[in-house]
């Protein structure tokens, strides 16, 4: 595998993770990793029902069979997403609540974490690839545009994850 392509996979993983952070607006992606038990077999939740968006702050599961609500009900209560669900027997309801000034700061942090764990991935993913170069035996200044290449890469992509950092801490702070 190139670098470009193992680099591009540490931002796609890093945008499946920011989205997992809830930013006061009901959003599917939320319970994108609970999974439920279906006759015995971990199940993602979304195999199971259409989860909707009624409200800018709601989310409607409604299952396929209905003799799963509780199951549903059970991992999402599980999951400890902070929001209650509310069974009304056809469908559950989760109303997600205003976010604090202090709950903001704190996923805001959650979301700098994320990032900074995708520099060392990508800081890793740039070791590995000098390594590889200077295994080759090139001419000096082969070796030298090679690095200069990696290097450009990874300040590119450094960009991106500040460019989603930026993005997910103005989502996050706007009220």
């Amino acid at each position: 595998m190139n670098v470009e392509e193992r680099m591009s996979k540490v931002i796609d993983n890093l945008e499946q993770r920011l989205v997992t952070i809830r930013a006061g607006r009901a959003n599917p992606a939320l319970l994108s990793k609970i999974s439920v038990e279906y006759y015995g077999v971990m199940t993602p939740i979304q195999s199971l029902a259409n989860i909707t968006v009624p409200e800018a702050r709601q989310l409607m599961v409604k299952p396929f069979d209905k003799s799963i609500l509780k199951n549903i009900e059970k991992a999402i209560y599980e999951a400890n997403l902070g929001i209650s669900p509310v069974n009304n027997g056809e469908m559950i309801i989760l109303t997600i609540p205003e976010l604090t000034e202090e709950r903001r700061k704190e996923y805001v942090k959650q979301a700098k974490a994320m990032c900074e764990e995708a520099r060392v991935s990508l800081r890793n993913i740039r070791q590995d690839a000098n390594n590889e170069i200077k295994k080759l035996e090139l001419p000096e200044d082969e070796e030298k545009l090679e690095l200069e290449d990696i290097q450009e890469l990874i300040n590119k992509y450094n960009k991106v994850i500040d460019d989603k950092n930026k993005e997910k801490e103005n989502e996050l702070m706007a009220i």
